[in-house]
């Protein structure tokens, strides 16, 4: 049934606003007079939803992290509380701040509200509701458990962002310093340094140590062929884009990175935590192990490491466990396999499967706390050095001019 939006006056002369549902305009005008409101505006809200999804399905607004978070536990206590999905999606979508997450929510209402599921609404809106979420909201109704799905759910999400933070905030610090050091360097070579040579060109005896010709040979290039280096690094970056994005190149740029020193292990314990914490988050959720195994290869995000949950998957659908063929790809740590084969004969998979995360989230912690304490000393020795290279270089010839001068 369509949701109308509403102003209007009630019988004390004030405005008021809201959403009601009714079958067309006319039952809605009906249904707002016996209850005393007289209608200055009335809105269809559900197609207005219905024409975003329609046209502009390719470019559907994202969500934040925190706002889904948000109103997935905001549906999973109505929900808990005994009260109707259709009014649960419908107070949760008058609650809603995000007026596209709003809108959303009450699309998905009128679609429960003529019949169908709940995990197929959520199909039509792929960049706010991923696969995870569907799956579990679909396994959820199937086991009438859909209040403690959607709370893992926002637990689930709520984690991932609070991981995806402390990376993001570990390296914000290194890529200032190298954007930093990058703008010194363009100052010293375009400007500087030219205004030197101009110096130095002025006394003909003065014959130039092997560096500093290096350097003024540097900021010629900065200076006289700026095009071709921009042009060199966007064709590079580019190439690198598109040879990463076919599956050969994924594969191998994924396993020379699981190869390099601290980020690659790094990169190695982030992975087996979505693996091991989506892992569990499903299973729990009640979600068949084959179909959980489909859709947690994805969040791994290396194509290696995806791979060996793929092996893993089809030995699974053979009758063999889930511990052997994680052992025998090598790709994950001793730790993880023994305690998933502790959890497979114990038959708590998914409880052993959630300490593994919450081990490894607290380790990724640590390792980026640990790279963080050592990129800072890192970046500021190597921007003194190459700085004070460039000075030193400078400032011999200076001393020699001045020298010859006296």
């Amino acid at each position: 049934m369509p949701i109308f939006e509403y102003r209007g006056l009630n019988n004390k002369g004030n405005n008021v606003r809201g959403d009601i549902d009714a079958e067309n305009v006319r039952a809605a005008r009906v249904k707002l007079k016996k209850d005393g409101i007289f209608v200055t505006d009335l809105k269809d809200r559900s197609r207005k939803v219905t024409r975003t999804d329609s046209s502009r399905k390719g470019s559907q607004k994202s969500v934040g992290v925190a706002e889904l978070s948000m109103m997935t536990r905001q549906l999973a206590t109505l929900i808990k509380a005994n009260i109707p999905l259709v009014d649960a999606l419908a107070a949760v979508s008058d609650q809603v701040e995000n007026p596209f997450l709003s809108m959303v929510v009450a699309d998905i209402k009128n679609a429960v509200n003529e019949g169908g599921s709940l995990h197929k609404a959520l199909t039509k809106y792929p960049k706010v509701f991923d696969k995870i979420y569907v799956t579990m909201c679909e396994a959820g109704e199937s086991s009438g458990t859909l209040d403690s799905i959607l709370i893992r759910l926002a637990e689930f999400k709520e984690s991932q962002t609070a991981l995806s933070s402390k990376v993001r905030s570990a390296m914000l610090y290194p890529i200032l310093m190298m954007v930093f050091t990058m703008i010194m360097l363009a100052i010293l070579f375009v400007y500087v340094i030219p205004q030197m040579i101009l110096v130095f060109e002025s006394s003909p005896e003065l014959k130039l140590p092997w560096y500093t010709v290096l350097i003024i040979d540097i900021s010629n290039i900065f200076i006289n062929y700026w095009y071709a280096l921009i042009a060199f690094t966007l064709v590079t970056v580019l190439l690198f884009k598109n040879w990463k994005n076919t599956p050969a190149g994924r594969a191998q740029w994924d396993a020379i990175f699981l190869k390099l020193p601290i980020v690659g292990k790094l990169g190695r314990i982030i992975a087996v935590s979505r693996f091991t914490r989506t892992l569990s988050t499903l299973l729990t959720g009640g979600v068949p192990m084959l179909s959980a195994m489909t859709i947690v290869r994805n969040v791994v995000d290396n194509e290696v490491l995806a791979q060996a949950v793929d092996i893993a998957r089809d030995n699974i659908s053979e009758g063999e466990s889930i511990s052997g063929p994680l052992k025998k790809s090598g790709q994950f740590p001793p730790i993880v396999i023994h305690m998933i084969n502790i959890g497979e004969k114990t038959g708590e998979l998914e409880n052993m499967l959630l300490q593994v995360s919450e081990s490894y989230d607290f380790q990724v912690k640590t390792a980026v706390d640990g790279l963080t304490s050592l990129l800072e000393p890192l970046m500021i020795i190597i921007m003194g050095c190459v700085i004070g290279a460039i000075v030193f270089s400078i400032m011999v010839p200076m001393i020699q001019l001045s020298s010859l001068g006296g």
